[in-house]
């Protein structure tokens, strides 16, 4: 008898530990591609001409995930994420100088959402995502616009927020709201925290989202804001103000064919900063063909300055991604900008790694070709 409760103490305990640890899960992309890029270099004269390997990424960036929950009972969970960028073409990455961090976060799930603390995506970065033909990759127009005119509504590096406190809903009839805080943390010019020379809004980031995704509609709403913003300590007179944005984006799925399109508009308050405003319009098409999807974009930035003429850039891009299988693609892709004297050198952040071949007055192209594994 001694020995049946002993047993079934055992197994229960057992089965408590199984249902207590932590479900973890490995993920990563690994993705490769040939780039050549041109274009006039403007002042002086000259070409810009790149060609070489884009490690980075070309439809995705590359990275190295886990994630993973805990069930602490009555519907409550703990979840981390720690995701990593990486460099296939060079030494750069996990094992070098340091970790590139795309998001690490750790919080709680419920029935009511989820609360996370880390460095995490704000809003922004999947509402871009959701609506472009060109699937928010390295290629994508609304991609190489928006970061180049310094937005934070774009699916790169601005919108990932650190010292971050985010909110997610759960879906609710097709609808999920998401807001996101990141902390400042703005040390003065002699490096402390004096709230005489600094505050604990400064440099403070806001954003809110709201998305709606039910059958063949998507739409997203997002407004984010950075605080008190400045980039200079002591701050130059004009510094201290906010830069707003919002954006509304959709798309529809016809089934032969995916509709999209999407605007946003930036309003910089700092008077200390030469572009004021601007805003950011694009449309897409995309459709199954053969084993593979083919995607087309265009979109179109307009700038206003304080003190110079408003200025323009526009580009249009295509992209067919063909599926070896579930996790394996090959593709290809053409990007075209044209920036006038007064924009902002935008390029396809592939080429030259993101810098180096777009300039003022003048346009530029990129072709690619690569390939992409995810795990």
């Amino acid at each position: 008898m001694n020995k049946k409760i002993i047993a079934l103490a055992v197994a229960s305990l057992a089965s408590g530990v199984a249902v207590a640890q932590t479900n973890v899960t490995m993920y990563g992309v690994v993705d490769n591609m040939y780039v050549y890029s041109q274009g006039k270099a403007g002042i002086g004269g000259g070409t810009n001409k790149f060609s070489g390997l884009n490690g980075g990424g070309g439809t995705a960036g590359n990275r190295l995930g886990f994630k993973g929950e805990e069930a602490l009972g009555n519907g409550l969970k703990a979840v981390f994420t720690l995701e990593y960028g990486l460099h296939l073409d060079n030494n750069e990455g996990i094992g070098t100088s340091g970790l590139n961090a795309r998001q690490q976060f750790v919080g709680l799930s419920s029935n009511w959402g989820t609360v996370a603390l880390g460095r995490q995506y704000a809003p922004g970065f999947n509402a871009t995502a959701n609506n472009d033909a060109l699937e928010a990759t390295d290629m994508s127009v609304q991609s190489s616009l928006s970061v180049y005119a310094g937005n934070s509504i774009t699916p790169n590096s601005p919108a990932r927020y650190n010292n971050a406190i985010t909110y997610t809903s759960n879906s609710m009839a097709g609808f999920t709201a998401s807001a996101i805080y990141g902390f400042g943390e703005t040390r003065d010019q002699f490096g402390t925290y004096n709230s005489n020379f600094v505050s604990t809004t400064d440099n403070g980031k806001i954003g809110l989202g709201l998305n709606y995704a039910n059958g063949p509609i998507n739409l997203d709403a997002v407004y984010q804001s950075r605080q008190n913003v400045k980039l200079t300590l002591p701050a130059v007179v004009g510094e201290g103000d906010d830069i707003n944005e919002w954006y509304v984006g959709g798309s529809y799925d016809f089934s032969v064919v995916k509709a999209y399109a999407s605007y946003q508009s930036l309003n910089n308050q700092n008077r200390a900063l030469l572009i004021s405003d601007n805003n950011i319009w694009t449309v897409g098409l995309s459709a199954p063909l053969g084993n593979g999807v083919f995607g087309i974009s265009y979109g179109k930035l307009s700038v206003e300055n304080r003190n110079l003429p408003d200025g323009e850039s526009w580009g249009w891009g295509a992209m067919y991604q063909y599926n070896l299988s579930k996790r394996t693609a090959l593709y290809a892709a053409y990007t075209y900008f044209d920036n006038d004297r007064y924009s902002v050198p935008v390029q396809t952040q592939v080429a030259g790694d993101g810098f180096g071949i777009g300039a003022l007055g003048e346009s530029n192209y990129t072709l690619g070709a690569g390939i992409r594994h995810s795990f």
